[in-house]
């Protein structure tokens, strides 16, 4: 059976911090994708995606993040993604994210980034 899927958002001022733990596959990506959108919805566009309990990425739940970027940086936001595991890390460097997205060693860097650089240029 495969790692269950565990979602979790923490919300600090105008920064949200989406825990991600287990498989984010096809299967999950749904509930991911409606948590990115809650938080747009609301106004939080400063999103830390901490990776550190994520065992396995599909395309479908690197689609989600390519789907939201573009409309989180219109709204003067970005997705900064945290603690990936060297394995994960690799499928998202060999995909091109770390041009796309900023990849971090863990939360703490993630938000710091965001105090130093707020976003990045789609």
């Amino acid at each position: 059976m495969p790692n269950p899927f565990v979602l979790n958002t923490t919300n600090r001022e105008d920064l949200s911090i989406m825990s991600i733990e287990g498989y984010l596959d096809a299967h999950t990506a749904p509930q991911f994708e409606e948590k990115l959108q809650a938080e747009i919805e609301a106004g939080r566009t400063r999103i830390v995606v901490d990776c550190s309990k994520l065992s396995y990425i599909s395309s479908a739940g690197l689609g989600v993040f390519m789907s939201f970027i573009e409309e989180i940086r219109e709204h003067s936001g970005d997705i900064k993604i945290s603690g990936l595991a060297p394995k994960v890390r690799h499928t998202f460097e060999i995909l091109g994210f770390h041009d796309i997205f900023d990849l971090l060693d863990d939360v703490q860097a993630a938000v710091k980034r965001f105090e130093d650089k707020p976003t990045r240029e789609v």
